[in-house]
């Protein structure tokens, strides 16, 4: 696939991940999820990342291995297209976490052309594990989270090989093939991510007690069946008003579900 249909691509696993709907904690097509901004502004942050996703491609192709310069220099280019995604978000930040997975995805994919999901998912992890020279030396709240409560975090997540993101994937298919409405298996795919990933985002605002709550909620509903199931939808419904009643955002499933669309879509 050509560099620009990467990130075609990319932006396009994410805008369809924005669009899905109901999304518990999320902004989705209804309104804004809690602390968000609306679907319309979501979509075009996420279609402002193009340059930036296209330009790192273009850089893996142009460099032709994991190295530590590529490294820098997708850094580099995620810094610059976090600012612009924030300036097309109105000076919220958005998509950060979309722009570190769906980099090293698009870059990834970028060095290994046709390759399958598992050897794409590895060089990202190969990527992921190279030291950033120049990246800022702050801790940002979702390191500073990680540290505390032993959370894999993005940067973890990264460097094992997007595993959420892959079992994401899996389950879409696996599911897709039982004859699950398209709709119903990528919410239950998004559901897996959100029963597992231990999101810094969430610890760093609800600690560990909002966390357990969007674990089990999505538990829940897949134990009842899923989305696709009478009840399934009843437990959905009963995780999105408990999670918007208390202002509950879980905002790292989103990227690692795009990510999921994205390896779909490309392998």
């Amino acid at each position: 696939m050509r560099r620009n249909g990467l990130a075609d691509a990319a932006v396009s696993a994410l805008v369809e991940a924005v669009a899905l709907t109901p999304t518990p904690g999320l902004t989705d097509s209804r309104s804004p999820g809690p602390g968000a901004p609306d679907a319309a502004t979501a979509r075009w942050a996420a279609k402002a990342l193009h340059p930036g996703l296209a330009a790192m491609a273009a850089a893996a192709g142009r460099t032709g291995s994991a190295t530590a310069e590529l490294r820098e220099e997708l850094g580099a280019i995620g810094r610059a297209t976090e600012r612009t995604a924030r300036r097309a978000a109105c000076g919220a930040g958005q998509h950060r976490g979309a722009i570190w997975a769906l980099g090293l995805l698009v870059s990834a994919a970028s060095l290994e052309p046709g390759a399958k999901a598992a050897e794409v998912t590895a060089t990202a992890r190969s990527l992921a594990m190279l030291r950033d020279r120049k990246a800022p030396r702050t801790p940002s709240p979702g390191s500073s989270v990680a540290a505390r409560y032993g959370a894999a975090g993005a940067k973890g997540e990264a460097r094992a090989g997007f595993p959420h993101a892959r079992r994401a994937m899996e389950a879409l298919r696996g599911t897709r093939g039982q004859g699950t409405a398209e709709e119903d298996a990528r919410l239950n795919a998004l559901l897996g991510v959100m029963s597992t990933l231990q999101d810094t985002g969430l610890l760093h605002v609800a600690g560990p007690n909002g966390l357990r709550l969007v674990q089990g909620g999505a538990r829940t509903v897949l134990e009842a069946g899923g989305a696709g199931t009478a009840g399934g939808r009843v437990a959905l419904r009963a995780m999105d008003e408990e999670l918007r009643s208390r202002e509950l955002r879980a905002g790292g499933s989103e990227p690692l579900f795009a990510a999921a669309l994205f390896l779909d879509r490309i392998c």
